[in-house]
């Protein structure tokens, strides 16, 4: 070799050399930025139960399939009589809390109303910063139901929230410093809102929204976790065929969709908003979306009572990647009472007739649940978990279709329907232990009263907090009346396990009322639930004999987590009831709460909770006079506004009208109109209700008060 060739060869192995070592650096610090708070990756997601994550819950239900189990068992069937709290932070609100906490690497991170963060010491609960997005109090109106929102994401040291407002926002994990925002919607513009928990899939960001109650066009939309800039868009239910395609990943599905709808349809935008659920299989590349109902709610109006309106209320299947359609499933075609299949997806691999099935399972509103091929879309049953009978009889096998019953479409008389829109199951999040081979899910039975209004009545008002459901409120007010005691005299709430192989229940446990929260089931054959009795339970998961029970002096609606830090287990979850009404739960005296919490617990924790404040609220009958005519437009715009969380004629609800205290009475008018009470979490409708309608429904509350005292 010549001096040159031998200069050039040095040359070149210095020049590798130092390349070798410039990406080794690169290598060694993107290790150690990975190292940090909430160094969540696609590798530790798919690697869960891995000695170094298995102490983590780094996504909303644990794992991408949602199962909602962990493989912890420190804390099981033989000690938990030993648990006690650890500690807990008072949360300094009445309203429901919804979300379900982040641990990773030893800190806790919780989102509570307003979609405000805080970052914990996951074992002493020392916090270390709190994030507040500044979402306008406003939201507690326009946002169904209330400012609430059930989780947060983590991706390689960033916290994404979904806010009320439309904003897809990710802070820095160590600082709780903003580090991109980006706009999923047009606020103030578009009636819609985000209550759900943002997955992040392969660095992928996945959120849907809320608002086909007010009348919107549901969509999923996917962003880059690490820029904020947005990769696709899936639109849920077609548009003005006018217009033409939308340019947007969904193009082709719309062209299977279109055809199933009938008249101006896009006016009221027509529903189908993902407002919650989700599920991801890696190696299928296969995102599951689970959409919901109509909008307006009545198929007479929304599509002339014709076509079966896909993809309103159904499981549809998309590329990751692309977020092109894949398949669907339908759970209710000609969808017409504000059924929704946006209850968790839990994915899993089962024998079933003695084959190993790739499965999708849901239990949504309409009472049955479906185990469903996620390769392919096809069902493989469906059965119902609840009574369903003044709804449909069974699912037709040979078309998937179920067979509805000729007296369920809603005509201007009024019918009780169970399930109704209250659900056979809501949002709770439900569990899949595959140890015991059971799906366990808050269940309830609760009929609601329904008719379409008369023609020429219903007219789509666009707008924030406006119900555009088509129904009639008012008439047949005997009829009605009759059919609410129908419907509170079945009422029911229970835990409710499940085999989803045979289709049977394995066991349930009873509760007084409907409006237990979400579950947890862990490897030490426990299942763990906030209940309305104001209690937290952990139950054993094999057969549900109650194993412990304490007296937290709320009722819990979020799922619970598990976690450890230095080798000791806890269980931590979010007490703040709020949600579907419960039309018994005044019955026997008013359902007083404290403050919402979050509360940890672990073996041999000895921390105290505070004592409930004294009660103020006594309830006193009215004795005014309520002219007919009072009662009949305060009976409408209850309907319109208010009984979403009042309750269906104004029986049950997060506080039951019919009972107010003296002092309530009197304030009613600054209560709706100036927002007296909005630290109790009742909003102002100013803009939205004028004093004389304030007056109409006081009016209305005020007959409903007498008819029932």
């Amino acid at each position: 070799m010549t001096d040159k060739r031998r200069k050039a060869a040095a040359l070149a192995l210095t020049i590798a050399g130092s390349l070798l070592a410039i990406f080794g650096a690169l290598s060694a610090a993107r290790s150690q930025a990975l190292t940090g708070p909430a160094a969540v990756t696609n590798a530790t997601l798919l690697n869960a139960d891995a000695p170094a994550n298995v102490g983590d819950w780094q996504s909303y239900s644990r794992t991408w399939d949602e199962q909602r189990y962990s493989p912890l068992k420190q804390i099981n069937d033989a000690n938990v009589s030993k648990l006690g709290l650890a500690w807990y932070d008072d949360l300094q609100t009445m309203r429901g809390v919804q979300a379900s906490p982040l641990v990773i690497d030893g800190v806790l991170y919780n989102e509570s109303i307003y979609n405000v963060v805080t970052a914990y010491d996951g074992k002493t609960g020392r916090k270390l910063w709190t994030y507040d997005p500044k979402v306008d109090k406003i939201w507690a109106r326009w946002a169904c139901c209330g400012p609430s929102a059930r989780g947060i994401a983590a991706w390689k040291g960033k916290i994404i929230i979904g806010a009320l407002d439309g904003r897809l926002i990710a802070i820095d994990a160590r600082t709780g410093k903003e580090v991109w925002v980006s706009q999923t919607f047009e606020p103030n513009k578009d009636p819609y809102s985000i209550t759900g928990a943002p997955r992040v899939y392969d660095g992928k960001v996945i959120i849907g929204n809320g608002g086909a109650d007010y009348g919107s066009r549901g969509f999923v939309t996917a962003w880059d976790a690490e820029t904020g800039k947005k990769l696709w868009k899936f639109f849920i239910v077609p548009t003005d065929p006018a217009r033409g395609p939308d340019g947007e990943a969904s193009d082709s599905a719309m062209k299977i969709a279109q055809p199933t709808w009938f008249g101006k349809f896009w006016e009221a935008g027509g529903g189908g908003n993902a407002w919650d659920s989700f599920a991801y299989d890696p190696k299928l590349n296969t995102v599951y979306i689970g959409t919901g109902n109509g909008a307006p709610h009545m198929w007479h109006f929304r599509s002339e009572g014709k076509g079966d309106n896909l993809f309103l209320c159904s499981m549809v299947a998309v590329d990751a990647t692309t977020g092109k359609y894949k398949w669907h499933y339908q759970m209710v075609p000609e969808e017409d009472w504000d059924y929704t299949c946006t209850q968790p997806i839990v994915l899993a691999d089962m024998k079933i007739g003695g084959v190993m099935r790739k499965v999708a399972m849901q239990a949504p509103k309409n009472g049955f649940f479906y185990v469903i091929d996620r390769v392919t879309g096809k069902l493989i049953s469906g059965k119902s978990y609840v009574s369903v009978n003044s709804w449909a009889t069974d699912i037709d096998m040979k078309t998937g279709r179920p067979n509805v019953l000729p007296t369920a479409h809603n005509t201007t008389m009024p019918h009780l329907m169970s399930p109704s829109w209250m659900a056979g199951h809501t949002w709770h999040p439900m569990s899949y232990n595959p140890n015991t081979g059971l799906v366990y899910l808050p269940a309830q039975e609760q009929g609601s009263v329904y008719a379409r209004a008369e023609d020429g009545q219903y007219k789509y008002t666009p707008g924030m907090g406006r119900t555009n459901s088509g129904q009639g409120y008012a008439n047949e007010p005997e009829l009605r009346k009759k059919l609410n005691a129908e419907a509170a005299a079945t009422e029911k709430g229970y835990l409710l396990a499940w085999d989803p192989r045979t289709q049977k229940e394995a066991w349930r446990v009873p509760y007084p009322h409907p409006g237990s929260g979400g579950v947890l089931s862990t490897a030490g054959n426990l299942l763990i639930q906030p209940t309305i009795n104001k209690t937290v339970a952990i139950y054993r998961a094999d057969n549900g004999k109650k194993l412990w029970e304490m007296n937290v002096d709320q009722a819990g609606v979020a799922g619970p987590i598990t976690y450890t830090i230095d080798g000791e287990q806890y269980i931590a979850l979010n007490v703040g009831w709020g949600g579907s009404p419960v039309m018994n739960l005044t019955k026997d005296g008013p359902f007083r709460l404290a403050t919402a919490k979050l509360l940890v617990f672990k073996l041999g924790g000895t921390a105290k909770l505070p004592p409930m404040p004294a009660a103020d609220d006594d309830p006193v009958q009215p004795n005014d006079r309520v002219a007919a005519d009072v009662a009949t437009r305060g009976a409408t715009l209850y309907g319109e506004n208010c009984s979403k969380c009042h309750g269906d004629s104004a029986v049950g609800g997060v506080k039951d009208l019919r009972k107010m205290s003296a002092r309530t009475r009197a304030a009613f008018t600054d209560i709706v109109l100036k927002g007296t009470r909005e630290d109790k979490g009742m909003p102002s409708f100013a803009g939205q209700v004028s004093e004389a309608q304030a007056k109409d429904i006081y009016g209305y509350l005020a007959q409903r008060a007498q008819d029932d005292w």
